[in-house]
């Protein structure tokens, strides 16, 4: 066991929680803010996961007859609810997809690449703006949201996500110095026309490892390792028709 800690120490990262990523100064360059949302595509195609998580648990709480109501909280780029909503309709599932964004320049970016026709809400707006409103979802996700967070905003995101649906799963990177030393090998020829390379190392480091994070979730959340190198923070209060809850990805019986 010793031996292991050791190695665990040798590879361990300090967590980064003062740095700032380029794409949150509102001064930042927006031609290269606005490649960075366009490269997040193939950056989360190859390492987010998102297709496993809709299999395994977006998809069997999904019907075809009565639609569900999803929310995906800080859209950036748009790819993820694009491709949830995508592939929910190939599916043959009704999935009412809405993508929020605080960041008017998030929004800007969806009109300008004619997104906001595709069959996703795009809306400029926050997770508490929707709570106070009295809204309500079936599923809230997000994508690479939670490293972007201080202490206060994740305990705002996870309480309003509480109170918008039964079943949230928040998806981000796990720190860890292989993940830093591949990613920031892959992106470094993009570091001059976008943010992606900067920010996205920056952002590995400003991430939690699954204790960091199970230590700061509040009670009914789990912490799940996902490969490569990712975390994904959920809550099920899904019920079955006996009324007791149901684990994420399990359908209800028929």
């Amino acid at each position: 066991m010793s031996a292991l800690r050791a190695v665990a120490s040798a590879l361990a990262v300090p967590r980064d929680t003062t740095s700032l990523e380029l794409m949150d100064d509102p001064d930042c360059d927006r031609d290269r803010l606005f490649a960075t949302y366009r490269q997040f595509r193939a950056v989360n195609a190859l390492v987010a996961g998102w297709r496993r998580v809709y299999l395994r648990d977006v998809r069997p709480v999904l019907d075809r007859t009565r639609a569900s109501k999803l929310l995906d909280i800080g859209f950036g780029g748009g790819d993820i609810p694009l491709a949830l909503a995508r592939w929910a309709a190939h599916d043959g599932l009704r999935l009412e997809v809405t993508a929020i964004d605080p960041d008017e320049r998030a929004h800007e970016f969806v009109e300008t690449r004619g997104l906001t026709g595709s069959g996703v809400d795009f809306r400029a707006a926050s997770s508490s703006e929707l709570v106070a409103a009295g809204e309500s979802y079936d599923i809230v996700t997000s994508n690479h949201l939670l490293h972007h967070l201080d202490p206060d905003a994740l305990t705002g995101l996870l309480a309003d996500s509480a109170a918008l649906a039964p079943l949230t799963l928040h998806s981000d990177i796990e720190r860890g110095r292989i993940a830093l030393a591949a990613f920031g090998a892959a992106t470094k020829p993009l570091d001059r026309g976008s943010f992606v390379h900067f920010d996205g190392t920056l952002s590995i480091r400003r991430s939690y490892t699954a204790p960091e994070l199970r230590a700061v979730a509040p009670d009914g959340w789990t912490v799940r390792r996902e490969f490569p190198y990712r975390l994904l923070l959920t809550r099920d209060q899904t019920l079955t028709p006996q009324g007791s809850p149901q684990p994420a990805g399990v359908p209800s019986a028929t």
